[in-house]
């Protein structure tokens, strides 16, 4: 589950430290909460990889996963206040400041293609 964003680039951070330099550089970074629930199996990460297939997209991709890096994944959370805890999710970030968010509810339920679009739109107008 890990493999499936690192292998395509995803750095996979599991520290605190990790997650605050991660999130604080310039410029735009993606993180995304993976998680082994089956929505992040079948939407939220295949929705993900499908998103970096434009021509814009995030120039750092992150990722902390739920349930393993406890703390790598505490430390995100707080970078993602003020929206509650939600595995899986995706946050984007421009120069250290959260500018796009999904969560949960907006991964459960949802196609990757939906995924993908939600994130590309983002993508054109922070990236």
């Amino acid at each position: 589950m890990k493999t499936d964003l690192t292998s395509v680039g995803f750095e996979d951070l599991k520290t605190p430290d990790q997650v605050d330099k991660a999130l604080a550089q310039p410029g735009t970074v993606l993180c995304v909460v993976n998680s082994v629930c089956g929505c992040a199996a079948g939407a939220a990460r295949p929705g993900v990889k499908m998103s970096l297939r434009g021509a814009k997209r995030p120039e750092k991709l992150v990722t902390v996963f739920a349930g393993v890096d406890t703390d790598a994944t505490m430390q995100a959370r707080k970078h993602f206040l003020p929206y509650p805890p939600s595995s899986p999710s995706m946050a984007l970030f421009k120069d250290g400041k959260l500018v796009h968010f999904l969560e949960r509810h907006h991964i459960e339920g949802r196609t990757a293609e939906m995924i993908a679009d939600n994130l590309q739109m983002a993508y054109e107008e922070f990236c």
